[in-house]
């Protein structure tokens, strides 16, 4: 009988051992092209995003939200948009967009707010009294995934949106996000990973924080999050082997009678 048990034991114990555990993704891991902003100086930010040949603008006319010029109730170079939220133009691949009634300008190498005050003067000279426009450039878009409650794809809707503003936006860090190491993935080719520590009060004002086109920003599980996943998957793994134990101990104790 004591031979019984000590296979019994034995069993439980090399189980447990081999139990292929459930994966806590470790992702973007190298650490060649990691920055710890805590320790070392800030990567170069760009500062105000410059318009690209092929990015899309969303232009209000304030002074009248449902067309972009009262003169012109409709565009043919637009690509529609609801009222009062403006109409949306492409920026053509030779850096210029195609506006109603002042025709084609260049905007490329332009930051939001000089195309801004560019269209206004335009539409001064040719249309309006003192004109007021709002620019957007929507196609700037971020992704956030992992422990926030509301991960996807986000719209980057004013310049120097920071991460925390976009953790905010995404409802939130869960009870299982580490806070302390949080990674901005940044670059289109020569990718660099940037470890931001939300502990750090010094965070808020970090460059590195503030966002760009086509980052992703990736939050893990915290210590005690893993551990209790951890628990969790040995608990649901043992189960059925002491099940067929206690099974297998029954059966043979009673065979015995």
């Amino acid at each position: 009988m004591r031979a019984l048990y000590f296979i019994c034991i034995v069993s439980v114990f090399t189980l447990i051992s081999s139990c292929s555990y459930k994966q806590h993704q470790i992702l973007f891991a190298e650490n060649k092209t990691v920055t710890d902003t805590s320790t070392q100086k800030s990567l170069p930010t760009s500062g105000s995003y410059l318009i690209r040949p092929l990015d899309v603008l969303q232009i209000r006319n304030l002074q009248n939200l449902k067309y972009i010029v009262d003169e012109v109730p409709t565009t043919n170079s637009g690509t529609g948009g609801n009222a009062g939220q403006g109409q949306t133009f492409q920026v053509e691949e030779d850096g210029t967009v195609a506006l109603p009634a002042i025709g084609h300008i260049k905007v490329a190498g332009l930051t939001r707010v000089q195309t801004t005050k560019l269209i206004e003067d335009l539409y001064r000279k040719q249309l309006l009294k003192d004109p007021i426009f709002e620019v957007k450039v929507i196609n700037l878009k971020v992704t956030i995934f992992g422990e926030v409650k509301s991960p996807g794809r986000f719209t980057l809707e004013k310049d120097n949106t920071t991460l925390v503003e976009l953790i905010g936006e995404a409802g939130g860090l869960t009870a299982n996000a580490n806070e302390k190491n949080i990674k901005i993935i940044r670059g289109e080719q020569n990718k660099t990973v940037t470890m931001i520590d939300l502990g750090k009060l010094s965070s808020i004002s970090d460059p590195n924080a503030v966002l760009q086109n086509g980052d992703i920003i990736y939050i893990a599980q915290n210590k005690r999050a893993i551990r209790n996943d951890n628990l969790q998957n040995i608990t649901t793994l043992v189960q059925p082997a002491l099940l067929l134990i206690n099974t297998a101990l029954l059966i043979f104790t009673l065979s015995r009678q």
